[in-house]
């Protein structure tokens, strides 16, 4: 039976560590692995722009001995409305697998459930898997730490409450996290994702506060994302003055536990949720962050589209 990649709740919590344990072996031996997903194609929808997302998973198949084929909505016959039901069918029966990166989250779960290939979820505005799993990966990384020592873990989240600061209420119910989340009043992550966590059995506990202070308090990680994401440009403007104070600076780090970690996925607008000073301070471990996608998805396109990998990890 073919296997997804939704959603962090999808995978158990050994399904997690196998996939970052193999990340650390494809970062430290890349050349170990160049030719493991051989004859293997890998279909990448975009209807959002990307740099990251696209760069590192078509990098990341090339590497692995397979390739990438990028599908733009405006170039192909999604874009003139062909369903995704169809799409899911067609490519089913050209490629190993489908990532995809678009808007509704409805639109990858249509997908994955007519698709008899594995489908990545490579952003929606309601989730980001991949780059949390990334984050996980990159705090593992450099403090040194197994999944187990995550438990407790005191993580915030400044700024808007959007596809990200519900991917990290994922990870607080798959790692065992005690995040905090600063926003403003009417932009919280949704409340769903909420009460799953905080009534989920040897879960973390997730709190939403209004005050970026609160949230930053003896956090050993700090984290942000942009005021404005794709989509809600005409927002810019009215999200400058409602976000503005909800900012990683030199005061936050202060209230933080002694050398915090700082985390931003990309792109950051300085000024606005990072100060500059403090983005170009913490500039190696955000931009190893962004590096880091390569690597932990190589491992995700290794578990999904090489059977053979699988039994040889378990």
């Amino acid at each position: 039976m073919k296997k997804d990649f939704l959603d962090l709740a999808q995978w158990s919590r050994d399904e997690l560590e196998s996939l970052l344990t193999l990340a650390a072996e494809l970062k430290a031996a890349p050349e170990k692995f160049s030719q493991i997903l051989a004859g293997k194609s890998l279909a990448m929808i975009f209807k959002k722009s990307s740099t990251r997302t696209r760069v590192s998973f078509e990098v990341g198949m090339f590497q692995l001995g397979g390739q990438a084929v990028f599908m733009s909505s405006a170039h192909t016959q999604i874009g003139r409305g062909e369903p995704l039901e169809d799409t899911a069918r067609v490519l089913s029966r050209y490629v190993d697998g489908i990532m995809i990166r678009t808007f509704e989250h409805s639109e990858v779960v249509t997908l994955a459930q007519h698709a008899t290939v594995p489908v990545i979820n490579g952003l929606t505005d309601f989730l980001h898997p991949c780059q949390v799993l990334t984050d996980i990966f990159t705090i593992k990384e450099h403090l040194g730490l197994a999944l187990s020592d995550l438990s407790g873990l005191k993580v915030a989240y400044i700024g808007d409450g959007n596809n990200m600061a519900n991917s990290w209420m994922n990870a607080a119910l798959s790692f065992g996290l005690d995040l905090r989340i600063a926003c403003p009043l009417g932009y919280e992550p949704d409340t769903t994702l909420l009460e799953r966590v905080n009534h989920a059995d040897n879960a973390g506990q997730v709190a939403v506060v209004r005050e970026p202070m609160a949230a930053a308090q003896g956090t050993k990680v700090l984290n942000t994302d942009v005021w404005a994401s794709m989509g809600q440009e005409e927002e810019a403007l009215e999200r400058r003055r409602v976000f503005a104070g909800y900012q990683i600076n030199d005061e936050l780090l202060l209230a933080a536990d002694q050398d915090p970690l700082v985390l931003h996925c990309l792109p950051a607008h300085r000024g606005e949720e990072i100060t500059a000073a403090v983005f170009e301070r913490y500039q190696d471990l955000i931009f190893t962050q962004a590096e880091n996608r390569l690597h932990v998805q190589k491992a995700l396109l290794v578990k999904l589209l090489n059977k053979r990998e699988e039994k040889n990890h378990e």
